[in-house]
């Protein structure tokens, strides 16, 4: 008997205008492979038998499940960037002052425009017709804020399913999974099959998997049987040079200092990339399952890209350098190839690109969208 193909899964982090790195890296990986293997483009979602995504990895899980080329999710953040987050985050009490008037009109505006950009590149896809269609398995994190609690938009793809989200669009999905607190307004999503008045409000599922790689290793586990080999690839968002050196006449900032709670979001997912993936190698100790956990790229984040990381920063020179950088680390990937005879988790990689299939149209359907009335 032949060797079992492995399950592969892509795990995407969170990370506002920081996703510009992702589906960047990710598109430039898929254009040299594609050159080498002498054809048109690199359908990379299919390469995957399971994409879980939270917040702005949510974006991108469902691009790429959908079929969507990398290059457009690319454009939705250079050209939609500035109307999604119209007003950054305030660094003084002065602009928080004039924030506090301000403010909801512009994470209103921001999430219309998001909307829009999302319906240009989704359209009205369902989950359960992304399923249907191409097979690939869908998880993506929310918090759903009528009782606080964790939830996760799935396809039906764990066996027993009660098809709960199959009749939600992806755009909902994604406006549902990057609502983040302070940056955006909370989504108001219509629950499918409901009368007008059928709704629920979420947020950010970064409140507690900005790292979805958890939530990636349980689907996984669900879905295989023992013994089969399970790959996992998790990618961050360009995460900053990791801490700081703080004296102790320092430790009591307030308010202005932690940016109104921007920089603490942003620390949040800084930690919360080393504390899953730690724990998600400890549990995969402990299954019945070859598990290779792979997080890439490997490459560490220099510190001239600093000023740029931040969640709500649309300067054309904060996304330019994102998009160099990815560029830069997209190139030291490539470049693993000559090694993957002696680096596993190189061939990993390799292997993956390898056997991703040829890229078609993407998915559409012809479905109105249901909104919010």
């Amino acid at each position: 008997m032949g060797e079992t193909k492995p399950f592969r899964v892509l795990s995407l982090d969170g990370g506002g205008m920081r996703g510009t790195y992702t589906a960047t890296y990710l598109a430039k990986v898929s254009e040299t492979f594609a050159k080498r293997r002498g054809i048109a483009a690199v359908d990379l979602g299919a390469a995957f038998d399971l994409i879980v995504g939270t917040s702005t990895g949510g974006i991108i899980a469902c691009a790429l499940a959908a079929g969507v080329p990398l290059n457009d999710v690319v454009a939705l953040y250079r050209q939609h960037g500035p109307a999604i987050f119209p007003r950054p985050v305030p660094s003084g009490i002065l602009g928080i002052i004039s924030d506090l008037r301000r403010r909801p009109a512009a994470v209103a505006s921001g999430a219309e425009a998001l909307r829009r950009a999302l319906i240009e590149k989704l359209g009205p896809l369902t989950v359960g017709e992304l399923y249907a269609s191409r097979g690939i398995a869908l998880s993506v994190p929310a918090v759903e804020m009528g009782h606080h609690s964790a939830w996760v938009f799935k396809t039906p793809h764990v066996p027993g399913s009660n098809h709960r989200d199959d009749h939600y669009s992806l755009v909902d999905v994604c406006m549902a999974t990057t609502a983040a607190p302070v940056f955006r307004s909370m989504a108001a999503v219509h629950h499918p099959g409901e009368p007008d008045t059928g709704h629920g409000v979420f947020v950010d599922g970064g409140m507690w998997a900005n790292n979805p790689i958890l939530v990636a290793l349980i689907d996984a586990l669900d879905m295989t049987s023992p013994g089969q080999r399970i790959e996992i690839f998790a990618m961050g968002t360009c995460p900053s040079p990791v801490g700081e050196r703080i004296a102790k006449s320092e430790v009591n900032r307030g308010l202005a200092e932690w940016r109104f709670g921007a920089r603490a979001a942003e620390l949040a997912i800084d930690a919360q990339q080393f504390a899953y993936d730690h724990m998600a190698r400890k549990v995969a100790r402990h299954v019945n399952r070859d598990c290779r956990i792979v997080r890439f790229p490997a490459e560490k984040v220099p510190a001239a890209v600093l000023p740029y990381l931040g969640l709500d920063d649309t300067r054309s020179e904060a996304i330019s350098a994102l998009v160099d950088q990815a560029r830069r680390d997209a190139d030291m990937t490539n470049s693993k190839c000559s090694y993957r005879e002696t680096d596993p988790e190189a061939e990993l990689i390799c292997s993956l690109f390898e056997s991703a299939p040829a890229r078609t149209q993407p998915l559409t359907s012809r479905r109105p969208l249901a909104t919010v009335r």
